[in-house]
């Protein structure tokens, strides 16, 4: 109520950035009261439907009323699992880059195995999914991708997968049937609003190359040059999107991606002393992976951070990555409260 007074106020836009902040703050508490109005109906409803199935003795009744509850339950752990997601941006969506590493063809195989590791986590979570960018490898695979996952926490989520992820498998491009060890980096940065990016980005500073989409990133797209990579001269960043039929719209979207990053720089540097900065810039260098995929000689999908292991590796790359999130997460909770 009292933010929403404040909202009302009629000299409340006199000051943008202060305004921008309580309706955010707003919003993020709409949104909590939301769900936990949707937890409660929901138990409630799962209480009625078995109080009346009793009463007609309807076993059948009973156990969807049960499993109404378990649902309820279900979600009503994953509202109390984000209250350890309190980080300024945890509440927005992601954009999560994909980069191919040492390794090849392989690799570069492996980077797209991972994409869809992630698209189909984003899809098992009800979110948005959208590739803005995907280059394809010359032999198979893939060597980069950016992927906009848009939904609730998306990002507290998925800056658990930032590092490099190592895969151990029979290579399926080896003659000899050697096993052959592969790498993949995956960066994750808040999807932020326009205005939260208080970036310059000077256009003598751009390079900036039009092309034809194609791929995984055109499939539904104009074949025409309406696809747009940006460089930014000064730090080398490149960006790049396909997403959208306008070449205006895609510029847009990789300007907004060019700025997170440029943003994401920035934040390193004034925030160098944080543990949690130094340790996610730590597992992006090569031979540090965070995670441990192995089909050959075993099957095992092993977290060198948290030491949890998995040996249900095919449902892991199909994107049931929750455990590893989670156990992550909770890791990082309990050295913050030490």
């Amino acid at each position: 109520m009292e933010l929403a007074a404040q909202a009302s106020e009629a000299d409340f836009w006199n000051d943008a950035d202060t305004a921008r902040a309580v309706l955010q703050e707003r919003a993020g508490l709409e949104r909590v009261v939301e769900d936990l109005d949707r937890a409660a109906s929901m138990v409630e409803d799962a209480q009625t439907l078995y109080e009346l199935a009793r009463e007609a003795d309807d076993e059948a009744e009973m156990r969807e009323a049960l499993g109404q509850l378990e649902e309820a339950e279900t979600f009503v752990g994953k509202l109390e699992f984000r209250r350890m997601l309190s980080g300024e941006h945890d509440h927005r969506g992601a954009v999560l880059s994909i980069n191919a590493g040492a390794g090849g063809v392989d690799s570069q195989d492996w980077a797209e195995m991972l994409l869809r590791m992630y698209l189909r986590w984003g899809e098992r979570q009800g979110f948005g999914v959208k590739i803005l960018d995907v280059q394809e490898g010359e032999q198979a695979g893939i060597r980069s991708a950016e992927v906009e996952i848009d939904g609730p926490y998306a990002y507290g989520y998925l800056k658990a997968e930032i590092g490099v992820h190592r895969l151990v498998r029979i290579s399926p491009f080896d003659a000899q049937a050697r096993r052959q060890t592969s790498f993949a980096s995956v960066m994750v940065l808040p999807d932020l609003p326009e205005e939260d990016l208080d970036v310059e980005v000077r256009e003598s500073d751009l390079r900036v190359d039009t092309y034809r989409a194609s791929g995984k990133g055109g499939q539904h797209v104009n074949k025409t040059d309406s696809a747009v990579r940006l460089t930014h001269l000064p730090t080398g960043i490149v960006v790049a999107c396909q997403a959208e039929r306008s070449q205006h719209k895609n510029y847009a979207t990789a300007m907004r991606m060019l700025k997170a990053r440029l943003w994401e720089l920035e934040r390193q540097k004034r925030e160098q002393e944080i543990e949690a900065l130094k340790g996610e810039r730590k597992s992006i260098e090569w031979g540090s992976q965070i995670r441990s995929y192995v089909i050959h000689p075993y099957r095992q999908v092993a977290d060198h951070r948290t030491g949890l292991k998995v040996s249900a590796v095919d449902d892991v790359l199909d994107g049931a990555i929750d455990p590893f999130i989670e156990a992550y997460l909770l890791q990082e909770s309990e050295r913050g409260e030490r």
